[in-house]
């Protein structure tokens, strides 16, 4: 039985020895929603961290490799953040990450790892955080990442919008049409964030301001209506593609122009880059099941390769789709069996998602 302190706050009287979490990749600003929009996709990252002996830390995957594997990793980060939320020191502990999110290429790999591990954190912790009202998690993911357009989508799922209101993040849930489908163009070079904000200017034109505040309104607007014709316009931004798409990412105009013309619904930089992310729609259950002519995702995954090998740009097209599922607690373990019987595990959930190259 679940112990309260004096405000109410549930404390957990369970010790747990191995957490493993699942996170899902993120798109975020999709066009103009610099910093405070992003969608979750259908691919995840798998964190597993236990007690140990001496601290460790293993990683296969996307970014195997190319991660650190000390304590400056963003999933120790976070863990360590949890902990001291929760008032107790961090102990030794094992941390193994499998991620099928490419790495550095604008799909929210670091968001991942930082929620992935301060959902960890909290388990292992036995702390629970307050949401109605105050958002806990949310605060203490959107400090690391700096902005909640990717932490956002990767806790709770789907499309979310994301504000500071002065004293704390905030967000909600924005309806995510059925039969979507992401065709992604994924170059072979990494995206530096740091490099995508060098060349972004301290202020910004008037006109371009109102240029975007009109984008997301009829962005938000086609979402909550169905409209993904509306999609497109709605896309559109002034405040960091074009200077991006100028100065980093030679592909970018190139493979949205051909996207669109090839009959996709929207196109944008997903977040930082270099990742060029097509939104298409018709999808109904099972790709391999459904008709070709009554999807039009190859169309433009075809328009987005050869538009790629004529501006030079090495890379993949995959295809993915969003997803409202958020990030979730897949296997516990606790540190001691419960006397009366109960299982180790107190529960085992199964939601594999793949990164599936398009083969054209």
């Amino acid at each position: 039985m679940s112990e309260f302190d004096n405000n109410g706050e549930a404390m957990s009287d369970r010790e747990y020895r191995k957490v493993t979490v699942r996170v899902p990749a993120t798109t975020a600003n999709m066009g103009p929603g610099f910093d405070c929009l992003g969608m979750a996709l259908d691919l995840w990252s798998e964190l597993t961290v236990e007690h140990a002996e001496e601290f460790s830390i293993t990683y296969e995957g996307e970014g195997e490799g190319q991660v650190p594997l000390d304590a400056t990793n963003l999933v120790v980060v976070a863990l360590e953040k949890a902990f001291e939320k929760a008032g107790k020191p961090v102990p030794p502990l094992k941390y193994h990450c499998v991620s099928r999110i490419p790495f550095a290429r604008g799909l929210g790999s670091s968001s991942a790892a930082i929620v992935g591990g301060l959902i960890a954190g909290l388990v292992l912790a036995g702390h629970r955080l307050k949401v109605k009202g105050s958002e806990e998690l949310l605060q203490l993911a959107a400090d690391i990442e700096g902005h909640p357009d990717n932490v956002a989508p990767a806790m709770y799922g789907g499309i979310q919008l994301g504000i500071h209101d002065g004293e704390r993040w905030a967000t909600e849930a924005v309806p995510c049409p059925s039969g979507l489908q992401c065709i992604m163009y994924i170059p072979n070079v990494i995206g530096k964030t740091s490099d995508a904000r060098a060349v972004l200017p301290e202020q910004v034109d008037r006109r371009d301001a109102i240029f975007n505040i009109g984008r997301v309104a009829w962005l938000i607007n086609a979402l909550c209506t169905n409209n993904l014709d509306a999609m497109s316009f709605g896309c559109e931004d002034k405040l960091h593609q074009p200077q991006r798409g100028n100065a980093v990412y030679r592909h970018l105009y190139p493979l949205i122009e051909a996207a669109r013309e090839a009959g996709a619904k929207a196109c944008w930089l997903s977040g930082a880059g270099p990742t060029v992310m097509a939104i298409t729609s018709g999808r109904h259950g099972d790709v391999f099941a459904q008709q070709l002519e009554e999807r039009s995702d190859r169309r433009v995954a075809s328009a987005m390769a050869d538009s790629a090998k004529e501006v030079g740009s090495e890379g993949t097209v995959c295809v993915t789709a969003p997803t409202v599922i958020g990030a979730h607690v897949v296997d516990v373990e606790l540190m001691h069996p419960d006397v009366t019987g109960s299982p180790a595990h107190s529960f085992v959930r199964n939601l594999p998602g793949t990164l599936k190259e398009l083969k054209l």
